[in-house]
């Protein structure tokens, strides 16, 4: 199919009548149509859709579809209906009454041709735009950002489980794919072991019984990877996604060699962030945060929060479940500097800051990044307060440190942190001042046979802010200032009420964070609906028990 722009559509002037008439007071649909126009316009997604072809719908009313589908939390159906059912949907597109609408699977081919041509961002991006030019977003002011868990969307599975459906999953796509080689080739006993679900599948019971089991079904997939490698197969084979799942499994979770084919330890597999943990979704990780598990993504919303205009959300990011917050601390700054949406003060918890990115908030994007820093956790902290690393004087010109009991440090070495890669400097006391010293049990636990209490410091420019956060935040001053991220929280639960954030809809990452996009999108349209409306913020919500404790405390 091709797209020939159109022009937006006029509002009928029946639909307009009959449309007032069922909401005199306005609804969604309706302001959104009136307060902004038509959003979204074909042009923006010519790159999409072929030159030549039949005509293909309207991309920009497919656009606010989608968008109108995940502010009211509904399927693909669903939103078809209301497209063909609904008056203020109807009025919101510029619709005849009349109009057949189309059918629910044009939404999800919609939606992988966004992907397909990288136009996820375009959906969020194009009301930033019409915001921006509204005088209702600005650069400058506050935002703040929180993240949360997304499960996806496939069942969680134990490693028996994993490898068993693994197996399944592959013989399924050769039994579509080479149905007579796969017959040919095949272990009578796979019958048996892989006809069905391995959801449905009685384990043995004991320890030596399961791990026979998991063996056997890794002889099966080494079985089955040499076959599908050896000359006589047809070489299209071997690239099947699910046998090159089958491939990147086995070498995750089997050793091969001469002792034959077993589990691999704990020790032996490889780091989250590499390992699979589903067939069915090769992106999907398991991560646990807070004690809590879970297999899937992370999705974090970024907000403007400023008391005289809407609160907006400007970036949406979505990355496997494995990814750290201080690791996306400067992508949604960069991604923020590239909508000119950059904030003074970017308010987040302690997940996302560290000494290094407090000091390059400041130097490379022109903010200040408030949230707290992890405090001091070591033995001396806790202990001996009077002995913890803050007690000791840092001499940075003369490289020399002073220690409570006056005396001054002898070695000074500049390194680089092994696993964080950041500039430190380590620095030693000498062993005769510390022996003598009616402080050492405390101040330190050393065997070095020369040297005494040791030290770990940042490069100055890191260590400086790392010691001014630490003091300020202990100030009521900050506390104040940093309470405004707290309702960065009532996003993520509208965002979970409305849209279901935590569940995927989709398999994969691209899928998962498009669907994240028309959710902020969606939310945003929400917000400032009520703004338009004169409602106010929604208050946080107290129980009558709660209130009752409250009482009786007070």
């Amino acid at each position: 199919m091709s797209l020939h722009p159109r022009p937006a559509r006029q509002i009928p002037e029946q639909t307009a009548r009959i449309a007032w008439a069922a909401f005199p007071k306005s609804c969604l649909a309706m302001r959104i149509r009136d307060e902004l126009g038509p959003l979204f316009r074909d042009e923006q997604f010519a790159c999409a859709f072929p030159r030549r072809g039949g005509p293909a719908l309207s991309p920009g009313q497919l656009a606010m579809v989608s968008v109108l589908q995940f502010a009211e939390g509904l399927t693909d159906r669903q939103a078809a209906d209301a497209v063909r059912g609904r008056i203020d949907v109807k009025y919101c597109l510029g619709l005849e009454l009349d109009d057949p609408g189309f059918d629910f699977s044009v939404l999800s081919e919609f939606r992988d041709r966004l992907i397909a041509h990288g136009l996820e961002e375009r959906i969020l991006d194009t009301l930033l735009e019409r915001l921006s030019g509204m005088g209702l977003l600005r650069a400058g002011g506050r935002q703040r950002t929180d993240s949360t868990h997304v499960l996806a969307a496939v069942r969680r599975l134990n490693r028996m489980e994993f490898v068993g459906e693994t197996m399944r999953a592959a013989l399924e796509a050769l039994a579509v794919a080479a149905p007579g080689w796969l017959a040919s080739m095949m272990v009578p006993d796979w019958s048996e072991r892989y006809q069905a679900r391995c959801e449905g599948y009685r384990f043995p019971k004991s320890d030596d019984a399961r791990t026979a089991w998991a063996r056997q079904v890794g002889m099966d997939g080494f079985t089955l990877l040499e076959a599908v490698h050896a000359r006589s197969a047809p070489p299209w084979l071997r690239e099947l996604p699910a046998v090159q799942v089958l491939r990147k499994v086995w070498i995750q979770q089997y050793h091969r060699d001469d002792k034959g084919v077993r589990w691999r330890e704990g020790k032996d597999l490889p780091p989250g962030a590499m390992r699979l943990v589903t067939p069915y979704d090769v992106q999907a990780r398991y991560s646990i945060k807070r004690g809590m598990g879970w297999t899937g993504y992370k999705v974090h919303f970024s907000e403007t929060c400023e008391p005289d205009a809407p609160h907006v959300i400007t970036n949406v990011a979505t990355t496997a479940a494995t990814v750290t917050d201080t690791e996306m601390t400067a992508p949604i700054h960069q991604a923020l500097r590239g909508r000119s949406l950059l904030p003074d003060e970017h308010l987040v918890d302690y997940g996302y800051t560290s000494a290094t990115l407090l000091v390059q908030a400041r130097a490379e994007y022109g903010l200040d990044l408030v949230g707290p820093v992890r405090i001091d956790v070591s033995r001396q902290r806790r202990q001996a307060p009077a002995l913890a690393q803050d007690a000791f004087t840092i001499d940075w010109d003369a490289r020399r440190v002073t220690c409570p009991q006056g005396h001054t440090s002898a070695v000074w070495s500049a390194q680089q942190h092994t696993v964080r890669g950041v500039p430190i400097v380590q620095v030693f006391f000498r062993r005769t001042d510390c022996d003598p010293c009616p402080l050492r049990a405390a101040c330190t636990r050393t065997t070095s046979p020369r040297w005494g209490r040791g030290l770990q410091l940042l490069a100055r420019p890191l260590q400086e802010a790392q010691d001014a956060r630490r003091r300020e935040q202990h100030t009521e001053e900050f506390k104040v200032r940093y309470g405004v991220r707290a309702g960065v929280e009532g996003t993520i639960f509208q965002a979970v009420h409305r849209s279901e954030i935590r569940t995927s809809r989709y398999i994969g990452l691209s899928k998962t964070h498009l669907g994240h996009l028309f959710t902020a999108t969606a939310l945003n349209l929400v917000r400032l609906n009520a703004w338009w409306a004169g409602q106010p913020l929604g208050a946080t919500r107290t129980s009558h028990f709660a209130k009752l404790v409250l009482a009786r405390a007070a």
